[in-house]
């Protein structure tokens, strides 16, 4: 299934976010083990979920750091890349600023949102005379009981594929 009709069906459906979810970690097998989940999507949001589990742990048996860091990094560039186009623009993590505030010891939940008048402003309109432009998403994260334990800005690198020059 194309992965711009399936993201529009896991926007209604369950079952289909489900397949998104297993999709994801197929192709994005560094994640795999963490079991990042999509809970919700819409053109202009998405809520994922890192569980409470071993693999996602540190040594005091909270949630890891970079866990935490991996998806506030996961759920911004999911949302970007849905809106703007798989095949149309390359997406890259520049710097990645995390605030840690409470220890987690649940599961957890990101939450990331953007305005269509904020994509169109700092995305698109800008890409029309630029070779690419850098853009700072704030996501937070929260565990089930609603403590808020981390605020992370992620910066991303965007470029229309054109404009992409490899060295070979």
């Amino acid at each position: 299934m194309n992965p711009a009709k399936l993201i529009e069906k896991a926007k209604h459906s369950s079952f289909y976010r489900w397949v998104l979810n297993k999709a994801l970690n197929r192709m994005i097998p560094f994640n795999a083990p963490h079991s990042f989940e999509v809970t919700a999507i819409t053109d202009n949001s998405i809520t994922t979920r890192l569980p409470y589990k071993t693999k996602n742990l540190n040594h005091v048996r909270g949630l890891h750091a970079c866990a935490l860091a991996t998806l506030s990094e996961f759920t911004t560039g999911f949302l970007l890349i849905s809106r703007l186009g798989m095949g149309s623009h390359r997406i890259i993590l520049q710097k990645l600023q995390m605030d840690y505030h409470y220890q987690g010891k649940m599961d957890a939940t990101a939450h990331f949102s953007m305005e269509e008048e904020w994509l169109m402003r700092e995305i698109v309109e800008p890409l029309k005379t630029q070779d690419s432009v850098l853009v700072p998403c704030e996501v937070k994260i929260h565990d089930k009981q609603g403590n808020h334990l981390t605020t992370a800005i992620v910066y991303w690198q965007l470029k229309d594929w054109k404009k992409v020059k490899t060295k070979t």
